[in-house]
């Protein structure tokens, strides 16, 4: 379970639903070229998607580090931690569609939604096991459900010209 659970780390967080188009931030008023910015609307796109990301990361690295290192075996213990992790990536994504990307990002953007919506809910499934076992019956299962998260991260970070993240 912990092996599972810390590659969640490095792709970011999960979804509730999408905000409405018209609570979203007007776009960057920079020229979209094949639905991609570039120069400082770009950068700016970059800093903020990496703020949440960073910020999702860290929260993420505590309640894993916990499940890792001392609540792997505590069924109590390791469901608080497995509910604080889908919370986190909620919050994520709540705020990551918060953001005006540009169509091609946008993309992105909402794959990442919905295949981070599947693993919350996934996180939140572990968090209701009744025993330690079936607590770890969950570890492939979260594992494979980091695959298309990990990809829509790196899709977003290369649209945004940030490097891939460093623990996929």
């Amino acid at each position: 379970m912990a092996l599972g659970c810390a590659v969640l780390l490095s792709a970011g967080c999960a979804p509730t639903k999408p905000a409405s188009p018209a609570a979203r931030p007007a776009a960057s008023a920079t020229a979209a070229v094949g639905g991609l910015v570039s120069g400082p609307a770009r950068r700016a796109l970059a800093a903020r998607y990496l703020a949440i990301a960073n910020a999702g990361n860290r929260r993420l690295d505590a309640a894993f580090g916990r499940l890792q290192r001392r609540d792997r075996n505590r069924l109590a213990a390791a469901e608080a931690d497995l509910r604080d992790a889908a919370a986190t990536e909620r919050l994520f994504d709540r705020r990551l569609l918060q953001i005006a990307f540009p169509p091609r990002t946008e993309q992105a953007a909402r794959l990442l939604y919905r295949v981070n919506q599947a693993r919350a809910a996934l996180t939140t499934a572990a968090a209701a096991s009744t025993s330690v076992r079936q607590l770890h019956a969950y570890q492939r299962r979260l594992t494979a459900a980091n695959q298309p998260v990990e990809q829509a991260v790196k899709t977003i970070r290369r649209q945004l010209g940030l490097p891939p993240p460093s623990t996929s």
